[in-house]
């Protein structure tokens, strides 16, 4: 798949995912090929913009232990990752209208965060208000992402509400994982 059809992925249902569904890669290939190296991406460049940017970029943000929170950070999207199939996968098949198999529901917990992950670029600009767009927009796209996947991935009957109702959880259990995260870490 080339980046062009992944950019267009957010925003169809049709165009990428079926060939993304038709190339099958097992879950520890998506992890190993796809998380891993993604997943590394925030903790590094937030660790970059914690330890060179300090107090100009936000007060406090240099009084931190990156290390510490960069390395709960990575572990945590590892982590979610995980429990990101298995909800997106028990959300599914809890409705009548839809279904959906593990190995699509994983293939969704993984692609769906890319935006987000991508999105920590942004930190090399030192700008906090650059950075909440860039991160917010990211969130939208993800957001458009695990609705059009489930869209494209999901055995349904043309119920487009309930897809919409499916997406919401889940996005709203994510907000409410990495809310709580990041409570904690910022208050260490």
């Amino acid at each position: 798949m080339n980046a062009l059809t992944f950019c267009k992925m957010p925003f169809n249902h049709r165009v990428g995912w079926k060939e993304l569904q038709a190339s099958s890669p097992s879950i520890p290939l998506l992890v190993w090929l796809v998380v891993l190296p993604m997943s590394l991406l925030p903790p590094m460049m937030l660790y970059f913009a914690g330890t060179h940017y300090g107090d100009a970029f936000m007060a406090g943000f240099a009084d931190r232990e990156w290390r510490f929170i960069t390395t709960i950070i990575f572990l945590a999207e590892l982590l979610s990752f995980f429990i990101m199939g298995w909800l997106i996968h028990t959300v599914v098949n809890g409705t009548d209208e839809l279904s959906i198999s593990y190995q699509d529901a994983y293939l969704l917990a993984a692609f769906a965060p890319l935006p987000l992950f991508a999105s920590s670029l942004a930190l090399l600009v030192p700008n906090l208000l650059f950075n909440v767009v860039v991160i917010l927009s990211a969130l939208v796209i993800s957001c458009s992402l695990i609705y059009h996947g489930l869209q494209a991935l999901c055995t349904h009957k043309e119920f487009d509400v309930i897809t919409i109702s499916v997406t919401y959880t889940i996005m709203a259990a994510s907000a409410l994982g990495w809310g709580v995260l990041f409570a904690v870490i910022w208050a260490y």
